[in-house]
């Protein structure tokens, strides 16, 4: 069964989409989606630098058409059935789940740009209220590392699974955590610009409210595995609403993993840009195999992947 996912904030780099403009077509995509979100899509994911593309308002679009780009180049293939019967469930992380709301059916591709918009919009003006941040905690004894974050007044924001969790709150309290870490844990500071999925959030969630009032959802076509449970969410509406919520609630992205292992996941292919989500998948789901699509010349292993958990022969190379 296959597993399609979409990565979070934090996973860009310059130029990421440098290579997909080379595809028919995804330019004049990218330009209808730059129109719709109000930037320019393409310089930002072809020229602009890592401090550019690290603005939330510029890193969450960017993203989404990265994902949705490289899932409509990955199926465009005549040997491989469409998505809704290719894919055995979706999922994204944090800002993904535009993405793959989109790739389930739920959300048509215009509006999920629309949501990334405002979303991207929202959380940039939370984030300049206080000055906050996230960093992650690897490894340590989890009672200890849970302790220490609510002795510090710190939120779990996301919890990766195999000892990985990400810490967010102000830059004074985040300061104190890598001052006095908890015993045999690593604290990185990450490349984001606020406190993400915590209270600090909050006023993004009534501007969500807001923007997903003009948008339908419609039941899900494949599986659709929620960030805020893990659990398997199979009406849109009840969709929608977790994509406004979840943007001041922890992302339990162990708890995906541990539904895909459940429903019988054997291949994981990660959209661009990859290897965040893949790298975890790598630790944490055992005989589950993983591919990583940074570029357009994964796309063959990727399809290749698919095609043989769907039992299928792989494509010939002229088919890709």
């Amino acid at each position: 069964m296959l597993v399609l996912v979409a990565p979070g904030q934090g996973s860009q780099a310059p130029g990421f989409l440098k290579p997909w403009l080379d595809l028919p077509g995804s330019e004049d995509r990218l330009r209808a989606w730059s129109e719709i979100v109000g930037i320019d899509l393409i310089h930002y994911g072809t020229e602009a630098d890592a401090e550019a593309i690290r603005d939330t308002a510029v890193a969450q679009p960017l993203l989404v058409a990265g994902a949705l780009l490289s899932a409509r180049a990955l199926f465009d293939d005549p040997a491989l059935p469409p998505p809704a019967e290719a894919i055995g469930a979706v999922a994204g992380h944090s800002v993904g789940e535009l993405a793959a709301a989109a790739l389930a059916g739920v959300l048509s591709e215009e509006d999920a740009m629309v949501l990334v918009r405002r979303r991207a919009e929202a959380m940039a003006e939370a984030a300049a209220v206080t000055e906050t941040g996230m960093a992650a905690v690897l490894g340590g004894d989890p009672r200890a590392v849970a302790a220490r974050l609510e002795e510090l007044g710190l939120t779990a924001a996301n919890n990766n699974g195999g000892g990985q969790i990400v810490a967010a709150g102000t830059a004074e309290q985040l300061a104190a955590l890598a001052a006095d870490k908890p015993e045999k844990a690593k604290v990185i500071a990450l490349k984001v610009a606020g406190a993400f999925h915590t209270h600090h959030m909050a006023p993004a969630v009534a501007a969500m409210e807001e923007a997903a009032k003009n948008v339908a959802a419609a039941t899900p076509s494949v599986r659709y595995v929620s960030n805020a449970d893990g659990g398997v969410v199979d009406e849109g509406d009840e969709v929608l609403r977790r994509l406004v919520s979840q943007v001041s609630s922890p992302v339990r992205w162990d708890l995906c993993m541990e539904t895909f292992q459940r429903l019988g996941a054997t291949a994981f292919v990660e959209l661009c840009p990859a290897g965040t989500l893949t790298a975890l998948a790598k630790r944490n789901l055992p005989g589950v195999a993983p591919v990583a699509v940074k570029s357009p010349d994964k796309l063959p292993e990727a399809r290749e992947l698919i095609a043989r958990a769907l039992g299928q022969s792989a494509p010939a190379p002229e088919e890709h």
